[in-house]
């Protein structure tokens, strides 16, 4: 089945049905047509990190973990399991008649919007904050979701979201104009998007926000360069409930049925939410051609034939037993080890498990499966906490356990006094040779819109700083005078007071194996993720978070005293050395050839990454990266020699209309 043959199939199905039955189709939830054979289908499933909200499912590392590898070929593969789990799941479903939400084979995955502002709830979804790492990590993603099978069947459908400038407030997000520059669209926030759709992802989803004055998911400008400039020719769905904001909040139509046409006109196949039922309305009262409602259903018929859901194909054959499999776990493990960051050691770390006699494991989120999952998670068969995972590595120590403190309450019991968990944990640290105190966030503290469930606004993060009452637990405890370890859990920059403390991991959101992961680390697996947000000094000079201007923001544009970890920091347990040997241009790009050495005494990966910079009036302020990639177990003293290719659209400068050119004066440095 190729492109061709599915359009075809879907022109004659659409011939088939009356205007009615393709107004039906234009809904998230379309309903079956019967007599031709089409059952009911729901377009919306989950897979940014796992199959997503449908039952058991392998948890990988949230989003902005898998960015932290800085590894494509590793996350191909995650991309990959979670395809399969996801079609395992879609038969499993079909079998039983089962035609629900989160049982559907497109993914509305992934999120590929730019992390420019660590205040943002949802970053944990994304890349990071820079365009290059999005657009190839992404590309991967889409690469493992949607590989074919010989036949030219999908064994899934991505979905690049959300369309293309949204990155928060997300309590302003229903009603909120962002507005950019031509210089930033082109060189941050239309990038990665460009790049998924040369890769052939197959589904587009809008943005709640206005951008530069038009609704992202009826926007003329930006269907214009997804349709015609870029040649996409999938489907494209608006986020849910969107296009209601267009009358509601936005206030751009008058009613239901302006929105609903407005949307239809300007590129939107489905409508996650209900406004689309005024489809017919809208052509009854000659605001739509039945031109544009069948080509929107012929795109969604399209995607459904690439799918195989009209044939038989060898994807049906894939078993349930697939879902969170042992392999699968594996591939689980090794994300989270790749994952994890190390931002500071004096030498407390890798721990001598034959000299540490004791341990205190506390924190809020020390034995906690929500630190593990992130948001848009399914549910593991088995979830290791960060004190499973050192008991388990560790049985000859003596663990002292403590919670410490509640994960943003003063309290953790009610009828307590504040403070409830403070004496406990400053006992264990006094009984124990040395602390490693489990802090951060989880998905109740930063996320959508809707889904945070506490205080913060909305789903975003007033400040940096930890809650409250971890910052109690972490004097409480660093006044007891034992080494102490960090781990933390969390899906953004935050603010931690480190004097004093001789290590500091961090976690993110690291999946079902998360605990084992960062065990082992502990105790002698060198870590090698990478940063891929800049971890600012604290929040006093961050742009206000309505303003979309890249100025001041992300390692490109901050300047360098405000930052206290830089994008793609990472340290390991050992020492390496990198060099570009040479640098060779041909019509494909520049390729340059990197020495890798290990100095020091533990096998380790370790990522090379590729800055350009140039003192052109064009570049941005600081540097920008252009490529990478991961070098995988370099024994202790030895040495690594790769070529990383880089294409010229990766050297681009860009000019105050958003034209793009690569320079003739840059430089490259190997980090």
């Amino acid at each position: 089945m190729n492109y061709t043959e599915a359009r075809k199939k879907a022109s004659e199905l659409a011939e088939k049905m009356t205007l009615e039955e393709k107004c039906s189709r234009l809904r998230y939830d379309s309903p079956a047509v019967g007599r031709l054979g089409i059952p009911a289908y729901n377009w919306w499933n989950e897979g940014l990190h796992g199959c997503a909200r449908a039952g058991t499912a392998t948890v990988f590392p949230q989003a902005i973990g898998i960015a932290a590898m800085f590894d494509t070929e590793l996350t191909e593969k995650i991309a990959r399991v979670i395809a399969l789990e996801t079609r395992a799941k879609y038969n499993a479903a079909v079998r039983h008649g089962d035609h629900d939400i989160y049982k559907g084979l497109t993914l509305w995955s992934p999120n590929v919007n730019i992390f420019r502002d660590p205040r943002w709830g949802r970053g944990h979804e994304t890349y990071g904050e820079d365009p290059c790492l999005t657009a190839e990590t992404g590309r991967a993603f889409v690469r493992g979701i949607q590989k074919k099978t010989p036949d030219g069947y999908y064994t899934a459908a991505a979905c690049a979201k959300h369309f293309a400038v949204h990155s928060g407030p997300e309590a302003l997000r229903h009603e909120f104009d962002a507005r950019v520059s031509k210089k930033d669209m082109n060189e941050t926030y239309l990038r990665a998007f460009r790049a998924l759709a040369d890769e052939g992802v197959l589904g587009f989803m809008g943005a709640y926000n206005r951008v530069n004055g038009e609704p992202a998911c009826g926007s003329e400008t930006l269907n214009d360069i997804l349709r015609n400039k870029w040649g996409f020719k999938g489907y494209f769905v608006s986020d849910c409930w969107a296009v209601q904001d267009f009358h509601m909040h936005h206030r751009i139509t008058d009613n239901a049925i302006e929105s609903a046409a407005m949307a239809l006109n300007n590129g939107c196949d489905v409508n996650c939410g209900c406004t689309f039922v005024n489809v017919l309305q809208a052509y009854n009262e000659g605001l739509v051609t039945e031109e544009r409602i069948t080509e929107a259903v012929e795109n969604l018929l399209t995607v459904q034939c690439l799918l195989g859901m009209f044939d038989k194909t060898e994807l049906d054959d894939i078993p349930y037993s697939v879902n969170d499999c042992p392999e699968h776990r594996k591939l689980a493990l090794e994300a989270a080890e790749k994952s994890m960051v190390l931002l500071k050691n004096n030498g407390i770390l890798p721990l001598d498990r034959n000299k540490i006699k004791s341990l205190a494991v506390i924190g809020p989120n020390a034995d906690s499966r929500s630190a593990l999952i992130g948001n848009y998670h399914g549910t593991a068969s088995r979830y290791v906490t960060f004190l499973e995972g050192i008991e388990d590595i560790a049985p000859a120590c003596r663990i002292y356990y403590s919670e410490g403190c509640h994960l943003f309450k003063d309290r953790t019991e009610g009828l307590a006094m504040a403070g409830d968990r403070l004496s406990e944990a400053v006992e264990c640290a006094e009984n124990s040779d040395a602390v490693i105190l489990c802090l951060g966030l989880d998905e109740t503290l930063e996320g959508e819109e809707g889904d945070a469930g506490n205080a913060y606004a909305s789903g975003d993060k007033p400040d940096l700083l930890l809650p409250e009452s971890q910052r109690i637990l972490l004097e409480k405890i660093k006044a007891v005078g034992k080494p102490i370890i960090i781990i933390c859990a969390a899906g953004s920059a935050l603010d931690i007071d480190t004097e004093g403390i001789d290590a500091y991991l961090y976690a993110w959101y690291p999946g079902e194996c998360g605990g084992t992961a960062a065990a082992e680390i502990l105790f002698g697996k060198s870590p090698s993720g990478k940063l891929s947000v800049t971890f600012y000094r604290n929040d006093a000079k961050l742009p206000d978070f309505t303003d979309y201007s890249m100025k001041g923001r992300t390692y490109r544009y901050a300047d360098s005293a405000d930052i206290i970890y830089p994008f793609g920091y990472g340290l390991s347990y050992s020492e390496t050395e990198k060099t570009i040997t040479a640098k060779t241009e041909d019509e494909a790009g520049v390729h340059v050839s990197v020495k890798v050495k290990n100095l020091g005494k533990y096998v380790t990966d370790e990522v090379v990454q590729i800055y350009f910079s140039s003192d052109l009036t064009d570049a941005v302020p600081n540097r920008t990266l252009c490529g990478f990639k991961r070098i995988k177990d370099i024994p202790a003293g030895a040495e690594a020699d790769i070529v990383i290719d880089i294409p010229f659209e990766n050297l681009y400068l860009y000019d105050e209309n958003g034209n793009g050119y690569v320079c003739g004066d840059y430089k490259l440095t190997a980090e």
